[in-house]
């Protein structure tokens, strides 16, 4: 059932032109900046969103917007898989994309003729949440259609860069776009960035499976889903690489947000002192993403995200017990470094590796696992963070989140020192 980490099938996503490298490639180039401005849109949807909510009610209401667009996302995830892997991500992502530009630009135009509704603005959320379980899992499944597996480090490399610009460039343009014209600007601005992706996206061509990679397309939605958790679970390098993907991130996200704007509190930095250390973690794991970018493929890959995160999770725990706001700046810089090469962080050398070892069929249903590892489940640990900070205090809880992370490493260490990207 599953492939080794040495031996990743190719033949399905060799690109036309084989061998061309990622960075020179006008292919990946559409996709990759198609991608960014879908991120930036993201970001300023966001912004406008808890402005509008913020405006339209108190704070129990605006918690409640701002929660409900996660729900679907997390609850539909896996299923946005199924659809990936059912009718080519490159199909599910031009049309997720369409679906959240319509949906925003309409709640643009709603804003303009009105004022903002609660229910509104959970409508549209919800809408945005369930278009998101879509989207995120094709998005990802597309890069191994578009390049050489040689190729596939180097283009999360890229994404990770990708990723980067978006976080700093989304939060300028959407307060400019709020304070400039309110909420209604602001769907607006993230509406046109998502149409500005829509031909990009178009203009990407990817390989069509053969017959046989298709297999299992004409089960029904329930034993596909199945098919593909099967196939994670029975995988040899998949396997534990999202459990390592899991552990690491639940290890960083609770201490890394909820618990540096209590630490930023509690010491007295002030909300531009935590800005300085978000930025730490950014830029780190910008730099990482950018040595995966440069450097493409990384021999032994398992053992050095495995490695590398050790000294990553030491980094966490030392946070909580820095004493300035410069030394708490140099200790998120090593810990989005050093996890940016693994699981935490939008890890650039898990996600080569989750890609090279994916049979192309079940590409779509494997990235919903591991969007859902990242991006679902781990705010879920928000609360807890909260209330054990509350019950031991910050250093404590930056501790134990470095030893789950360290426990996530190990893992790696132990299943994955072999596994590396295909050549």
């Amino acid at each position: 059932m599953g492939v080794t980490a040495t031996e990743p099938r190719t033949t399905a996503t060799a690109p036309a032109k084989a061998g061309k490298p990622a960075h020179r490639d006008g292919n990946v180039l559409r996709w990759l900046a198609a991608y960014t401005a879908s991120m930036i849109g993201d970001s300023v949807y966001f912004a406008a969103l808890s402005w509008a909510a913020t405006r339209s009610g108190d704070a129990t209401q605006t918690g409640l917007v701002l929660a409900v667009g996660a729900v679907p996302r997390a609850v539909l995830m896996l299923g946005g898989g199924v659809v990936a892997d059912r009718f080519g991500p490159r199909r599910v992502v031009i049309g997720s994309d369409a679906a959240r530009c319509v949906v925003i630009l309409a709640l643009a135009a709603a804003l303009w003729v009105s004022t903002p509704a609660v229910w509104l603005l959970v409508v549209a959320a919800l809408l945005f949440g369930v278009v998101d379980a879509l989207f995120l899992p094709a998005v990802g499944a597309l890069p191994p259609r578009l390049t050489a597996p040689g190729e596939l480090a180097r283009v999360q490399g890229m994404r990770g860069l990708a990723q980067r610009v978006a976080t700093v460039t989304a939060a300028p343009a959407g307060g400019a776009a709020v304070a400039l014209g309110g909420p209604a600007t602001g769907f607006a601005v993230a509406g046109a960035l998502f149409a500005l992706s829509l031909p990009l996206l178009l203009a990407v061509k990817v390989r069509e499976l053969p017959a046989d990679d298709r297999a299992g397309t004409t089960e029904s939605p329930r034993r596909q889903l199945l098919s593909g958790l099967r196939y994670v679970r029975g995988h040899k390098v998949l396997a534990p690489l999202m459990v390592v993907i899991a552990v690491t991130e639940m290890g960083f996200s609770g201490p890394g947000n909820v618990g540096m704007v209590l630490l930023a509190d509690e010491r007295g930095w002030g909300a531009g002192g935590m800005g300085w250390v978000v930025s730490g973690f950014g830029a780190g794991a910008g730099l990482a993403a950018l040595f995966v970018a440069v450097r493409g493929r990384v021999r032994r890959a398992g053992a050095v995200l495995s490695w590398t995160a050790l000294p990553g999770a030491a980094a966490l725990a030392a946070l909580a017990f820095v004493p300035s706001v410069a030394w708490a700046v140099l200790a998120a810089l090593l810990v989005g470094l050093l996890l940016g090469l693994g699981g935490a962080l939008g890890g650039a050398l898990g996600g080569a590796l989750v890609q090279t070892v994916t049979e192309p069929a079940y590409m779509g249903r494997v990235m919903s696992v591991a969007s859902l590892l990242t991006l679902g489940v781990p705010p879920l640990c928000y609360p807890l963070t909260g209330v054990a900070i509350g019950t031991w205090g910050v250093g404590p809880v930056f501790v134990a989140g470095a030893v789950v992370t360290g426990a996530g490493a190990l893992v790696g260490l132990r299943r994955l020192r072999g596994a590396e990207p295909a050549r």
